[in-house]
């Protein structure tokens, strides 16, 4: 397993749907404020993990103070030898945070079906390994979409993502197999997330408020389980 990239996060993380038109006007005002992160506009790719009855997004959409999720992510559709993120989300009180290591492709699955040993584990594999042992989840769903990136120039840490496209499938649970699917939610919405440490800039806040965007509670894979899944069972 490659650990070159190991990263934790800790923030806010607010939603909102979106039009078009409120997008426009929301992107002209952050023209002086962000500029495109270091990627600009990718697909990414997520295969999530639950158990055999759902339990994880079941207590997840009930709103708990408290949830984790556990997903791969994959940035386009990696090659077997490409680079993939072993995801464990948890959100607590409303602030996420998130414990992330990079795997082969081909590792990713057989590490979290505990296939694998390392006797070099970092805390981050081993609280990965933890969360297996007690839940032993295994590829439920993928959920992929088209991302569009900015951070703030003077304040990095904020960010704000735009996605659209969002689309998902319950079968060919592999990330090499291409980012196929079917739409999660009408493909004219756009949902945005703005991410940052703490409280939002005031220029944001006012705009937010003219084109009269409010947030919401929106979890791509709690909707595609909910309005798809769900409905089929």
């Amino acid at each position: 397993m490659s650990n070159s990239i190991q990263c934790c996060f800790k923030r806010y993380e607010k939603k909102y749907l979106i039009t078009k038109k409120q997008q426009e006007v929301l992107l002209e005002t952050m023209r002086q404020h962000m500029q495109a992160d270091t990627y600009g506009k990718y697909t990414v790719c997520n295969i999530y993990y639950d158990t055999d009855d759902w339990k994880l997004i079941r207590a997840s959409i009930e709103k708990p103070v408290y949830k984790e999720k556990l997903h791969v992510r994959s940035y386009g559709i990696p090659a077997e030898d490409g680079t993939v993120f072993i995801e464990l989300k948890k959100k607590y009180d409303g602030v996420v945070y998130k414990r992330r290591i990079t795997a082969d492709a081909s590792y990713a699955k057989p590490f979290l079906c505990g296939g694998t040993t390392d006797v070099n584990e970092t805390q981050i594999e081993k609280e990965i390994k933890w969360f297996q042992n007690t839940y032993h989840s295994r590829p439920k769903v993928f959920i992929a979409y088209e991302r569009t990136a900015f951070a703030g120039i003077s304040d990095p840490d904020l960010r704000i993502t735009f996605d659209t496209g969002i689309r998902w499938r319950d079968t060919d649970l592999d990330l090499c197999l291409g980012d196929y699917g079917r739409p999660v939610i009408p493909t004219e919405k756009i949902l945005m997330e703005i991410k940052i440490p703490g409280t939002a800039p005031l220029w944001l806040c006012r705009t937010l408020s003219e084109i009269k965007a409010f947030p919401t509670t929106f979890s791509k894979y709690g909707i595609c389980y909910r309005e798809h899944i769900l409905r089929h069972t």
